[in-house]
Order: structure tokens, then sequence, then C-alpha cells
């Protein structure tokens, strides 16, 4: 069994944070740099089996599976509803079939420039010399190769492989388990690993050469920096202490970016997803290049209204992001900004270390003296107050600056990384909510794959019918899900594969952000975050919302 299907093994019965960590260095200091840098790729959530590389389909690997094993197809999907998660049944599956199963296919025969991994293959030659070069053959050929590589494999690299072929490892391995197994085996820190791992990952030998060489920071290799995030505030504000020691500011719905302008290279955009933006918002780059080298912003990218000087709904802004190149006529119906609210990075140096006060004094000194703060490139406001009731009270009018809520920020905090709790704060507006019926309901997925736990909802229409207008997974606890999926199998009405229409007797009380038109939903409208707050047992269908209520809340 080669080096990742032993660590994929340890992983996957190690309990605590530290042994992981220690499975993980160890495995890096033991492979080639070719392999680590394929490790990161599928361990960080990257995935093989995709876009133009995509070997199969979950839907065709379901049905070879079913073929090879001459099991009927329902089986197979009854299976996998059982189990939740695919990889894992089709490894049972061929492992069940084993001693019956059909001659083992001749690789050779296929004259392929791709080889079939057998258990000894490295996790580099699984992708290299079989997933990649398999991508682009024919269907048959596929299937055929799919079924030599399950034959050829032991039970335990089997289920490697076909967690490759499903993208989900799903081994406990979090993005800084990694960054902290990479530090420890280049010597240097975790912060300084997670801002080298920062940015698109291409895996090759010289990408994880680059990244382990303690000679080339990150900034000179025009990296983004980690995102420092806020955590939901669930006490009342007053329990932060003085108020004089934090900043208030509006908490904006839009895209969180960074603008990275070094020497020598051209400024971009990197959002929080992880993605840079190049040539979506070609006014903002424009804009950019009057900043002077050498600064990183952290700010809010806003859809705009420029008659009302307020930001648009985030809806608006999904029409830029997807376009890679907007026409004329989209960026002039769908003008942009940034509302930049803190400084990185200036004159090419670090300032993250340095408090929130002097990074936002230096922020507006960058930005008076580039001349570009009145135009898309702005600042965002500090809310002032005297006291915690004064900022309750301006919180509350959230809706007016069309903001989400507010942000408290402690005006000693350096900008970390991740979810640091403690200095920053997110102190939203009470959600929208609705009381909406129960119509459909879906198996989920992994531990509750046998349970009903993925909802859709709906409110009367104009013509006296149920319109469905929101999905929610979360909310109920599990004592009530296990009540609401045994009365869901008491009260189906049909069933379209994992999913089940019930009858519309029950109540829920539904929250959520906002709401937007929306041509795409039969409803039209689209809710933003829908989640379940409570089960209404004291309300009969009648009495559920109707559409019209949430056509008022509409803000596109």
């Amino acid at each position: 069994m080669n080096r990742f299907a032993e660590l994929y093994q340890v992983l996957d019965q190690s309990s605590g944070t530290r042994a992981r960590e220690d499975a993980v260095q160890a495995y890096f200091a033991s492979v080639s740099s070719t392999e680590a840098s394929w490790a990161i790729h599928v361990l960080g959530g990257g995935k093989v089996n995709a876009g133009r590389h995509r070997v199969a389909k979950t839907t065709e690997l379901r049905e070879w599976v079913s073929e090879l094993t001459a099991l009927p197809l329902w089986l197979v999907e009854d299976s996998y509803r059982q189990v939740g998660d695919l990889a894992e049944t089709l490894a049972l599956l061929v492992a069940a079939q084993g001693p019956s199963l059909p001659p083992m296919h001749k690789a050779e025969s296929l004259e392929a420039a791709w080889s079939v991994p057998d258990k000894a293959s490295s996790l580099a030659d699984w992708i290299e010399k079989f997933l990649l070069p398999l991508s682009g053959e024919t269907p048959e050929i596929r299937k055929s190769a799919i079924h030599t590589a399950w034959l050829c494999l032991d039970t335990e690299s089997r289920l490697v492989f076909n967690k490759l072929l499903t993208g989900s490892l799903r081994v406990g391995v979090s993005r800084r388990t990694i960054q902290v197994s990479l530090a420890r085996l280049a010597g240097i820190s975790t912060a300084d690993m997670a801002h080298r791992m920062v940015g698109e990952w291409l895996p090759s030998a010289q990408s994880y050469e680059t990244l382990m060489d303690t000679s080339v920071s990150a900034r000179s290799l025009d990296k983004p920096y980690p995102f420092f995030l806020a955590s939901p505030l669930t006490a009342e504000a007053e329990s932060l202490g003085s108020p004089g020691a934090w900043q208030a500011e509006w908490k904006w719905d839009g895209i969180r970016v960074q603008l990275v302008y070094r020497e020598g290279h051209a400024p971009y955009l990197w959002s929080r997803g992880e993605e840079r933006l190049d040539g979506r918002f070609p006014e903002l780059e424009a804009q950019a290049v009057r900043l002077p080298p050498g600064v990183v912003l952290d700010g809010e990218l806003l859809a705009w209204d420029e008659a009302a000087n307020l930001p648009r709904a985030f809806v608006a802004l999904q029409k830029r992001i997807q376009k890679r190149s907007p026409s004329a006529k989209l960026l002039k119906e769908t003008p942009v900004r940034i509302l930049f609210y803190d400084l990185l990075e200036s004159n090419g140096e670090d300032w993250r270390s340095r408090p929130l006060a002097e990074r936002r004094i230096e922020l507006e000194r960058v930005l008076a003296q580039s001349e570009v703060q009145s135009s898309l490139l702005g600042l965002s406001e500090v809310v002032e107050f005297n006291g915690w009731p004064e900022l309750g009270q301006t919180r509350a009018r959230s809706a007016e600056q069309r903001a989400e809520g507010l942000m408290l920020k402690a005006l000693n905090s350096p900008y970390q990384e991740g979810r640091k709790r403690g200095d920053w704060w997110k102190w939203k507006i009470d959600p929208f909510t609705i009381d909406a019926v129960l119509i459909y309901a879906q198996s989920g997925s992994g531990r509750r794959s046998t349970l009903h736990t993925d909802y859709t909802f709906a409110v009367w229409g104009e013509e006296g019918a149920l319109v469905p207008v929101a999905k929610a997974y979360s909310g109920l606890n599990d004592a009530e899900i296990l009540k609401l999926d045994r009365w869901i199998r008491s009260h189906t009405i049909e069933r379209f594969g994992p999913v089940r229409s019930v009858k519309p007797e029950l109540v829920f009380e539904l929250a959520f952000e906002a709401v937007n038109r929306s041509a795409r939903h039969k409803s039209g409208v689209a809710v933003r975050f829908p989640r379940i707050l409570r089960w209404r047992e004291d309300k009969p269908p009648s009495q559920a919302d109707h559409l019209s209520a949430l056509q008022a809340l509409c803000r596109e």
C-alpha cells in the first residue's frame, strides 16, 4: 500500500489534532515533491476528477459498479443512500462481490498513454499517469479502465482511489492542519506558512519546493494574506467593556476582497473565496494603479446604487461575478466600488502586527495621497458613538444604510488569520422570518444519510396554491430530526428518487438574511441563507405566510 493510502488510514483512525498533524508531517517528510504537491491539493479540498479532467460523473460511477458487480442499479442507489458516502459504497460493493467478479481486464490491450495503478503506485502516479490522461478517452475506455483499477487495488487503496474520483476525502484534515505540519517541516511559523499557501495552488514539484524554500518570501511571490474573520456577537455589546476601546463600522453585504499592488506586479483583486478576479472588474483595476505600489488593502466589493450613493443587494453583484469579461452594458447597469476598512501592507512592509488604530490612520493616508477615495476605491465609514445604548440604536437603522448590521473591532487588535475570537465581532441585525409549509424532504449525507434532513418549504401564492420558496438544512435538534423523519416516512405522497413529497401539514418558522427578485425561481423570489428557527406545531398550514409578504421585502 503506498504512502498516501497509509496516511489516509492513519488519519481516519486518529482522534486528536496533534496526532493528525504528526501523521501529515511524517508523510510530507517521506515523499517526493511531486507527490507532496498533489497531497496538498487533495487534502486541502482540491478535486482531480473535475472540469476538463473529469474522468467520470458520479452517475457513471454508480452505473459502472452496477455493471461490474452485476447488481441492479436500484440496489446500488439504495446502498449509497444507506452508506452515505459514494466512495465507500463503491469500495464495499466491489469487495462484497469480489469472488464472483469476471477476470481482470488487461490494460495493455487498451493501447493507451496511461497505466492502471496498483497498490504500490504513488499518489502522483494515480493522478498523473492514470486519471489525468484517462479523462480524454471515450466513455467505454474510461469505464473499462476504472473497472480494471477497482479489481487491481486492495481494499484500502481502492477506497482512497474512489475518494479521488468522488472528491470527498473527509478525514478530518483542515487547511490549518496542513499549514502547521508543513511549517514544522520547513522550520518557520504557522503564520508564515499560511501566508505562503494563500493563492491558487498548482500541483507540481516546483510549487512544493518553492513553498518550502524559506529564502523566498511570500511577498516576493506576490501573495495575498490570509483573511482575518469576525465571530458572531451573541452576548450583549456591553460585555465587551469600555466602548472607547472599540471601533464600529457598517457590516456590508458584498464580497470580501484584498487589493494587492506590489512593485513590479500588476494590481489584482483576491476574494475571500480564494479566487483572483482578474478582468471581472476592469474599472477597479484601472483605479488601482493610482495607488502607491507596495500596498495590500482589505475591504468589501459592492454593487453600487449611484443615485442613492449606497450599496445594492448582493444579488446585483452576482451578475458581475459570473462574467469573466463584462460587457459595456453590464458595466453601466451594475457599477461597483470597494469600501476599504483595513491596511495589511504599506510601502512593501507588513503592517498586520500593528494595532488597528495605526492601520486605520495609514489606510486613510494612502487613499488620500492617491486621490482615489472619492472614486471607485473608497473608505468604509467609521460609525461614531458615545456608548453601547446609542450604538444599539444605530444598529437598528442598518437597513437605512443597506447594511447587515455592525462590525465591532478592538482598536488595539492586530490583523490575525482565520476566525480568532475576541478582537473582531459581527453584530448583525435580527433576521427576517416567515412561517412556511414543509412540502419536500430528502435524505442528508454522511452520518445523516439514513435520515431526512434536507427540506423544501413553501408559502401561499396568489392562486391559493403553495409555492416553493426556500430549502433549509439546519436549525432542528437531533430529537426533532428523528421525530420529523418518522412523520415524513408515514406522510409521503410521492417519491422522486431520494426526494419525498409529503402532505402539506407542518409549519416551520424560517429565518433569512435578505430576499431578492429572481427570474430563475418559480416563486419569483430568492431568500438568502435560510434556516429553521422552530417547528410551529401550534400553527395549521392555512396560517403560513403568503408570497406577497416576501415580495414586499425584496431589495432588487
